[in-house]
């Protein structure tokens, strides 16, 4: 289906109609939320259990290890991290409860950096995301359930599509942190600051200045993410032509665009603020302390909640502008014939 013809057929559907279908669309499909949740428990597990034996090693069977069992000893703590390794040093004192929140906004806020293990762990996540992408978003596109073989075969299509997309993100991010954060948090801020003698100015002109490089990078994701769309909903093998025809549909639609990122991001910061108030402090054991980590664990399922209601809102958005809604353009994925029956089928084949 051309773009011209799209455009005449369009039913341009409104950013909260968006945002419901999405949410139904990841309600609907319960499995798909299990998967990203095992498949994000499954990462960090390892690198958990290796954190794990080097406290026990630190502990011991010493009178400190019941001082930490009875609750922060922040003696202790120091000493650990300044003796542990690479990994060992990310246990800091913000990783407990909503601390470890803020300074992940505080980190991408202010473009800070992080220790090369959890660099790769991240990296390692990521790419599992990214293979995940393809069948999740072929999932929500069709509005309907999928089998396992239809799903994996739709993320090992994509994925490789994908991996052709990722180049161009990490070069757009790298000019973003390296270049244009630098300038706008640095140069910039000093530059209109130079003069200022009031605290509180000088704070709104750096929020001013965070909001901006925010708008930025939700832009960027903005594009990235409806390149994804198309390259799934209209089967686009080129990445360059997805990227650019992402583009136009953001630039076409900017308002509704928009207002559902707004919207999304409300719901985010809603989730957000939940966890704020209900978020477990370093002072809990025993029963406390395990309910602690159940609130953390819902927390974590309701963020990849929130990101497959990104992916699912934004694809009904774009479907919404087609001729038609639940379009796509790739031919459903037949259940593969079982090894036996290919044997006794390939005989009776004219051979070429």
């Amino acid at each position: 289906m051309s773009e011209q013809t799209a455009t005449v057929t369009e039913q341009r559907i409104g950013a909260r109609a968006a945002l419901a279908i999405g949410i139904r669309l990841v309600n609907r499909a319960p499995v798909v939320l299990a998967c990203v949740i095992a498949v994000t428990v499954l990462t960090a597990l390892p690198f958990s259990m290796v954190m794990r034996q080097a406290l026990a090693s630190h502990l011991g069977n010493s009178m400190v290890a019941e001082q930490v069992a009875q609750g922060v000893n922040m003696t202790w703590w120091t000493e650990f991290t300044e003796q542990a390794g690479t990994l060992g040093r990310t246990f800091q004192i913000t990783i407990i409860g909503f601390a470890a929140t803020l300074d992940n906004i505080s980190t991408l806020a202010d473009g800070g950096a992080r220790p090369a293990s959890v660099l790769w762990i991240g990296t390692f996540y990521l790419l599992l995301w990214l293979f995940l992408s393809g069948g999740i978003l072929d999932r929500y596109a069709r509005a309907r359930p999928t089998r396992s073989y239809e799903f994996f075969t739709a993320c090992g299509v994509y994925f490789v599509r994908f991996l052709r997309l990722a180049p161009l993100l990490a070069i757009v991010y790298y000019i973003l942190f390296a270049v244009v954060h630098p300038l706008l948090l640095g140069s910039m801020y000093e530059a209109l600051t130079y003069d200022v003698t009031v605290e509180r100015t000088a704070f709104y002109i750096r929020l001013g200045l965070y909001l901006a490089f925010g708008a930025l990078l939700a832009g960027v994701n903005v594009i990235f993410d409806y390149a994804k769309v198309r390259a799934v909903v209209e089967d686009r093998r080129s990445m360059i032509g997805a990227l650019a025809a992402g583009n136009r549909f953001v630039r076409r639609n900017a308002g509704r665009v928009a207002a559902l990122y707004l919207l999304n991001t409300l719901l985010f910061v809603g989730v957000v603020i939940v966890y704020a108030l209900i978020a477990p402090g370093g002072e809990s054991t025993g029963a406390g302390m395990w309910l602690g980590i159940a609130v953390s664990q819902i927390y974590l399922a309701a963020r990849l909640w929130m990101r497959l209601v990104f992916l699912a809102s934004e694809t009904a958005l774009f479907q919404g502008h087609l001729a038609h809604a639940g379009y796509v353009a790739s031919a459903p994925i037949g259940r593969p014939e079982p090894p036996i029956v290919e044997r006794a089928i390939s005989p009776l084949e004219p051979r070429i």
